[in-house]
């Protein structure tokens, strides 16, 4: 079986670019919700000092994960923000102050078997670094009862247009990729990693080739350059061979799923203790004069890296991710999360353009990776046909947005497959 996928322009004018470390801003936003779960509490009010590393949010529900501050300063309120998602959920707003302190409780985690290690993953804050937000420890914490899994793939795919994010932490940080991976494979007792990375990345897949060559069961695996090869889906099919079926979790097939990001993040926090509270994240866009990755402190506005960058002309869109599976931003004080791999600013964007009448082209079911019909995703929505969306199989729709971009009528066929999904999550 081969899966249907589509070419995109690259635009990665950041890829052979040093990261820039790293933008101090003079406060920071900080969400309760940074991650796939339940929100956090705030541990802290108004007025109080924080330092850097210190965790200022939590929460005693299994799918969530704690928050850190991300500078040194003084908090000047708890607030209450409207995510890209729409939903409120409370922040912690810290002044920034000019002297930058390590919190006392930051030192490296005493780590010597699967249990205490997935407790120092949980405390550290990670979650997926690779767009979805899941907390870490949870997706380490499997039964082994239930699942062997015996393959760990490393997802270094990027097959966005602009992102560079996870290409430059590999050049940068390989070394650190190859320790983390090895402490997952120890502590978690699993057999083979395989890191799966596009064939359009040819130094960090040279790079990598050599440092696995020294290594026991870890391997690089070259996957075609084609869109969305970085779905989880797709990258366990074209690396292992495996299928995941619909709403089964990678488990199910005996492997887990990481991001590379991810796993170079519990390198870093084992040996230091250091949580997650900065991002390296990718600045493009269409008026960008130099397209850069940079580091920033997690809760750093939108507004801060407007100011920092240089842009030919103020934008009249800014997307949170990649073009094909971002969010725009509407307020120019949005912060920045976990979950944030790029900013992108454009102008001139197609944006807002009125769809035209199918023309039964095929294109978008050509697209489809997960080989769906979205023209008859769209009309059973329109409907309101629920059981038509469960026999077409909406929910194993991956959003990855193919059949949007290729559809000559520009119809919101990507979004209205999001829609059906929340209507069958609400019963109609």
């Amino acid at each position: 079986m081969k899966l249907h996928s589509i070419r995109l322009p690259h635009f990665n004018d950041s890829a052979e670019i040093l990261t820039v470390k790293t933008i101090m801003p003079s406060k920071v936003v900080i969400s309760m919700s940074q991650h796939g779960g339940v929100p956090c509490t705030p541990l802290v009010k108004e007025g109080d000092t924080v330092k850097t590393g210190q965790l200022i949010g939590t929460s005693d529900a299994v799918i969530s994960a704690p928050v850190h501050s991300s500078v040194t300063g003084t908090v000047t309120g708890i607030t209450e923000i409207i995510n890209i998602m729409g939903k409120r959920n409370k922040a912690v707003v810290i002044e920034t102050a000019d002297e930058q302190v390590m919190h006392e409780s930051v030192k490296p985690p005493i780590v010597n078997d699967r249990e205490s290690f997935i407790q120092a993953v949980k405390e550290s804050g990670s979650v997926g670094l690779g767009g979805a937000g899941f907390p870490t420890y949870v997706k380490l914490n499997y039964d082994r009862k239930l699942s062997n899994v015996d393959t760990l793939l490393i997802n270094a795919a990027e097959c966005e247009p602009y992102i560079t994010s996870d290409y430059r932490a590999i050049i940068e940080e390989g070394k650190e990729l190859i320790e983390g991976i090895k402490l997952i494979k120890s502590y978690l007792e699993i057999d083979n990693a395989y890191i799966g990375i596009e064939a359009d990345k040819p130094k960090a897949i040279e790079q990598l080739t050599m440092m696995c060559s020294k290594e026991q069961g870890i391997h690089v695996k070259k996957l075609p350059s084609a869109y969305p090869q970085g779905a989880e889906k797709v990258l366990i099919y074209n690396t292992t061979g495996r299928i995941l079926k619909e709403g089964e979790l990678p488990v199910s097939v005996h492997c887990l799923v990481m991001n590379c990001s991810s796993v170079i993040f519990i390198s870093k926090y084992i040996k230091t203790g250091i949580p997650l509270i900065n991002r390296r994240i990718t600045l493009d866009g269409n008026i960008i004069n130099r397209p850069v990755n940079v580091i920033v402190p997690i809760g750093t506005q939108l507004s801060e890296l407007l100011n920092f960058i240089n842009v030919r002309k103020q934008p009249n869109r800014v997307v949170f991710g990649g073009p094909m599976m971002g969010s725009s931003v509407y307020d120019p004080e949005t912060p920045i999360l976990k979950t944030n791999n790029a900013v992108l600013f454009f102008e001139n964007t197609a944006a807002g353009q009125e769809p035209t009448p199918c023309i039964r082209c095929g294109r978008c079911v050509r697209a489809c990776s997960m080989n769906l019909m979205p023209t008859e995703l769209e009309a059973a929505y329109d409907a309101r046909d629920i059981e038509k969306l469960k026999k077409l199989k909406v929910n194993i729709c991956m959003n990855c947005g193919a059949c949007s971009f290729v559809c000559p009528a520009k119809r919101n066929l990507s979004e209205k497959n999001q829609l059906a999904k929340i209507l069958l999550r609400n019963g109609g």
